[in-house]
């Protein structure tokens, strides 16, 4: 059995091996970026798009998979405190923790850290929302690292560095 799993270790290993030869002059960045992007990272759970379609609603597709924001305040968890766990609505993945929870009023749920291991991080170059000072700016999107679903952006928001989560992303579960 192939062990394709991509670990810390394994994407410094390749990163070491990409500088190497850049600076080596033995490939350009063009052949770095066709090696990355060809990596064997699988997520655990893959669905195909028929399968995430009955899964979720209309609205849960487009943001889970398609990378769309919910309008602010339209989930229930925006101002909602309670103590308990939030888990990915795309595999049940236990994401965030009320614990880390933000006190911040804007519309979405807010954390200051996800759960270690939970999530991965991507570019989002469209900034469809106008949420970056420049327009041009990317931002960079959390997802979960079990299914690749869309969660909501990691943002400074009020002096403080957050995960601005779309509620819609996740199942809330009330501590016992």
């Amino acid at each position: 059995m192939t062990d394709t799993s991509l670990t810390r270790r394994r994407l410094l290993a390749t990163g070491a091996w990409a500088g190497a030869a850049l600076t080596a002059g033995r490939a350009s960045a063009d052949d770095v970026a066709s090696e990355l992007v060809a990596s064997p990272f699988r997520y655990e759970i893959e669905r195909s798009e028929t399968q995430w379609r009955d899964l979720l609603t209309e609205d849960e597709y487009a943001i889970l998979r398609e990378g769309e924001t919910e309008w602010p305040t339209t989930s229930p968890l925006w101002n909602d405190y309670s103590a308990g766990n939030f888990s990915c609505r795309g595999c049940g993945l236990h994401i965030y923790a009320s614990a880390e929870r933000a006190p911040i009023e804007k519309g979405w749920v807010f954390f200051y850290h996800a759960q270690r291991d939970t999530v991965l991080t991507d570019i989002d170059r469209g900034n469809p929302y106008s949420m970056a000072s420049n327009p041009e700016q990317a931002l960079i999107e959390v997802h979960c690292r079990r299914c690749a679903s869309h969660l909501g952006h990691i943002l400074i928001v009020e002096a403080q560095l957050v995960h601005c989560i779309n509620g819609t992303s996740l199942n809330f579960h009330p501590a016992t």
